[in-house]
């Protein structure tokens, strides 16, 4: 009888276990049971990142050639260009634009070299639409400066990271008698050993007359401002911000300088294009630099 008992405890035993593993494994066919797969960090697809830049509204000048431009719509497919490969190519560590050059090719009205972003209104008129300060204009990007060389000094070479260039139109071009629609920059923002300095044009004489405005030897450099904050190389954000007789640049969105001024006003009669990128301003030997744009963007 002992004997008998005994068997039927081993066998309920046997039962309580078999059906506790059965339900503990649940079902093969539920996805819902299924190990969630575990992504370490370095296979996370975000790790890949792009810079927020929309370069359909922008050409870029190289140090190469004559020197060479690319529009869109090639300029949208940088990253196979083979033209470009060596001066605009992506940090998709950072998120960033990067824009390499050295001493080469310049251009016309120049004797630098420059990987720079030229703002085109309207790409297919390729540069001829641009804008007024009564029309008013606002760029903003994020940078920081990568690589750059130094001068015999031990000084880091300097670069002009942003611009706003004046043009002629035709009209005002044939008025003057001038060989192309160049005008003086109103606005040159430089990276200078790791301080930010903008540099804007005066009228040398205020009587002149509207033609003689028109030239580019009527207007002088200011005497520049430096911001306070030094950016060295890391990263920063600066703001353009233009309006009627009015320019403010904005560093970090603490400190600002505001040009609203007689010279401003008479800036008026330009139009306007935005340029940004890596200008260096050295003609060394070996004398290189590169800058990283994470975003930039532009409205009128």
């Amino acid at each position: 009888m002992l004997k008998s008992v005994k068997q039927i405890i081993s066998i309920v035993l046997s039962l309580f276990l078999t059906i506790t593993i059965i339900s503990c494994q649940g079902s093969s066919d539920d996805p819902s049971d299924e190990i969630p797969e575990i992504i370490t960090p370095e296979e996370k697809e975000d790790d890949f990142k792009l810079p927020d830049i929309d370069l359909s509204n922008w050409k870029v000048t190289l140090p190469i050639g004559n020197p060479s431009e690319v529009l869109p719509p090639e300029i949208l497919n940088y990253a196979n260009n083979e033209s470009l490969k060596p001066f605009m190519y992506n940090d998709s560590i950072e998120g960033a634009l990067v824009f390499y050059t050295y001493p080469e090719a310049s251009t016309a009205n120049s004797s630098y070299s420059r990987t720079e972003l030229r703002e085109l209104m309207n790409p297919e008129d390729k540069g001829k639409t641009n804008w007024t300060f009564a029309q008013g204009g606002y760029m903003k990007g994020t940078l920081a400066m990568g690589g750059i060389s130094k001068d015999e000094n031990d000084k880091y070479h300097r670069v002009i990271i942003m611009q706003i260039h004046g043009r002629l139109t035709d009209e005002q071009r044939d008025l003057i008698g001038a060989k192309d629609n160049n005008a003086p920059p109103m606005l040159k923002i430089y990276w200078t050993n790791g301080e930010v300095r903008v540099k804007t044009k005066v009228l040398k004489n205020l009587n002149d007359s509207y033609e003689e405005l028109l030239e580019t030897d009527a207007w002088g450099d200011d005497e520049g401002y430096t911001f306070s904050e030094a950016v060295g190389f890391g990263k920063f954000t600066l703001e353009v911000k233009v309006s009627d007789g009015r320019m403010e640049v904005i560093l970090n969105d603490k400190e600002s300088v505001v040009y609203d001024d007689i010279h401003i006003e008479k800036w008026g009669v330009f139009e306007n294009y935005f340029k940004a990128g890596n200008y260096l301003i050295s003609l060394d030997e070996n004398a290189y630099s590169t800058v990283k744009y994470f975003d930039l963007e532009v409205s009128h």
